[in-house]
């Protein structure tokens, strides 16, 4: 049998990388089939944006104000971070899929299985927190709500007073500075935490998580359902009561 000539055998090479081709198109259809297109689904309301930057914003007016000695705006961005809180206490029993403690809260155990695959590259799928990262967001919550309750109860030394430091002694008040001084620090502590699970996510695992947090929405694949959006009127008439409870402690002195 003939060898074959170098034109047939250039022939064949081109028909076998075209088969090559079409196959390697064919797979990655499979794959794409398989995935599904990616749609931009909102998974983070306004409210909780609302309450996450105001309160970023809030922490440097109430450090910036103790230190310049500002007390009535002090006092003001403490009474606002009060209210905020609260509003997101309550969103999370009865406000969006999101923001609901009982669908982000998942066992300790889940969030360092969730921890051991840090390193590993993947796309974000998570419609809401990570198991990891609602344990850091209770955290924060309670840190936060005792922040402005412990400064109702506070005093300065030189003739400021929260609210309620003359319904307790003075030594429960004087306590109850030091305690907010100090839990102040352990704010500050989460926050960096915080800051550093999202640079970690942002290196290791090549996640965006603080775009959603600025727009709200997220890319994910067209068959997963979106998250249930919270009651806009539910969601206002929840923080003005709010705002009217932090108003009337804040008049009680």
């Amino acid at each position: 049998m003939p060898a074959p000539t170098p034109r047939r055998r250039c022939a064949g090479l081109r028909r076998n990388a075209a088969v090559d081709t079409l196959a390697a198109w064919a797979i990655g259809r499979d794959r794409r089939m398989n995935d599904g297109a990616l749609r931009r689904v909102e998974v983070w309301d306004g409210w909780i944006r609302l309450v996450h930057w105001s309160v970023v914003i809030l922490l440097g007016v109430s450090y910036a104000s103790i230190q310049a000695g500002w007390m009535r705006t002090h006092y003001a961005s403490g009474y606002v971070v009060l209210a905020l809180v609260l509003f997101r206490l309550a969103w999370g029993i009865v406000g969006s899929d999101t923001a609901r403690f009982n669908r982000f809260l998942r066992s300790p155990l889940a969030a360092l299985a969730h921890l051991r695959q840090l390193r590993r590259r993947e796309p974000d799928r998570e419609i809401g927190h990570n198991a990891a990262g609602g344990w850091m967001v209770l955290v924060l919550l309670a840190l936060l709500l005792a922040q402005p309750v412990t400064g109702l109860f506070a005093n300065t030394g030189y003739g400021d007073y929260g609210p309620l430091a003359r319904t307790v002694d003075s030594e429960t008040s004087d306590w109850l500075t030091g305690l907010h001084h100090r839990n102040f620090n352990l704010i500050l502590v989460a926050a960096g935490l915080h800051v550093l699970a999202v640079l970690a996510y942002a290196l290791l695992k090549g996640q965006n998580l603080v775009r959603p947090m600025l727009t709200g929405r997220k890319a994910l694949p067209a068959g997963m359902a979106a998250p249930r959006l919270g009651s806009p009127l539910l969601a206002a008439a929840l923080l003005g009561a709010a705002a009217l409870a932090v108003f009337g402690l804040s008049r009680f002195g």
